[in-house]
């Protein structure tokens, strides 16, 4: 007698929560958190998020997220990690050989560039597809900062 296992989905949990998980992205966890942006990551989606790894932060300019943290600039920060969402759910093979720009939820175009190694704005994937409920989460080699509004 052969029994047919019921599968669960491999996402059943949201952007934020995969990311706590991650183990790599424990930063833009808490910043995210410190400028409450978590409903955010929460809400219904898709979305693609291209996050800073720990050591991505690290690489900062001293004294830059410790100044970004602060409550006086909130918005900054914001605006920051909003440069790091697009809307719509971009899988790694759906970028490899191709390059074209899609708007992050802070405003301006990210260049995503699949030719050789997979590149938004310049900066490297270093982890692709970690899937969840409402989207997917690529982690990146850099904070990619926003131009200047």
């Amino acid at each position: 007698m052969s029994v047919a296992l019921k599968s669960q989905p491999a996402n059943v949990v949201d952007i934020l929560e995969t990311a706590q998980k991650s183990g790599s992205l424990k930063t833009f966890v808490a910043a995210v958190k410190a400028v409450n942006l978590s409903d955010m990551l929460k809400g219904s989606g898709p979305f693609t998020v291209f996050a800073p790894s720990d050591k991505a932060f690290e690489a900062l300019l001293a004294g830059t997220l410790d100044r970004l943290l602060k409550p006086e600039h909130r918005d900054e920060l914001v605006r920051v990690l909003k440069h790091h969402v697009v809307s719509g759910e971009i899988m790694q093979e759906k970028i490899r050989g191709k390059k074209f720009a899609r708007k992050s939820l802070a405003g301006p175009e990210l260049t995503i560039d699949g030719y050789d190694n997979i590149k938004v704005n310049g900066s490297h994937i270093v982890a692709a597809g970690m899937e969840a409920s409402n989207g997917v989460i690529h982690i990146m080699d850099a904070v990619m900062m926003p131009p200047k509004a």
